[in-house]
């Protein structure tokens, strides 16, 4: 049976919304910046998280053995409306021991063709690009 999920924005001022999600989480929209993310950032932070999840797993599956990993994700967007993104880099940056670029590298394929579906609905309609770098942990 297919998942269904919610989510309620509700009105706060200007242009702030509060959301709440079906799982009892919240967070506060704001189109000019000023108490909250945009929606636009937040789809970039969905994008880190969910390949960030997809890619921690794979690797911790094949015991590569990471000490911190951080995703760092930049979006460019387009010059008119609707100012959708045009192109999208994913950075994946890991330190660790002995980390085999083979399994960073089959870890980002997993995640942009099976597993993080933000990733694969984004690389549809936009220019997207997972790229890494790994630092060898002290």
């Amino acid at each position: 049976m297919a998942e269904t999920m919610n989510v309620q924005a509700t009105y706060a001022t200007g242009s702030t919304f509060n959301m709440a999600t079906g799982t009892g989480h919240t967070v506060t929209l704001d189109g000019e910046h000023h108490s909250g993310a945009s929606p636009m950032e937040l789809l970039l932070a969905s994008l880190a998280g969910c390949s960030g999840i997809s890619i921690i797993s794979i690797l911790q599956k094949k015991q590569e053995d990471v000490t911190h990993y951080e995703v760092r994700v930049q979006g460019v967007r387009a010059e008119v409306h609707p100012l959708v993104f045009v192109e999208i880099t994913v950075e994946h940056i890991i330190t660790g021991h002995h980390i085999r670029p083979q399994s960073v590298e089959r870890a980002i394929e997993l995640a942009e063709t099976r597993y993080c579906g933000v990733s694969i609905m984004l690389g549809k309609t936009t220019q997207l690009r997972h790229i890494y770098r790994i630092y060898v942990a002290e």
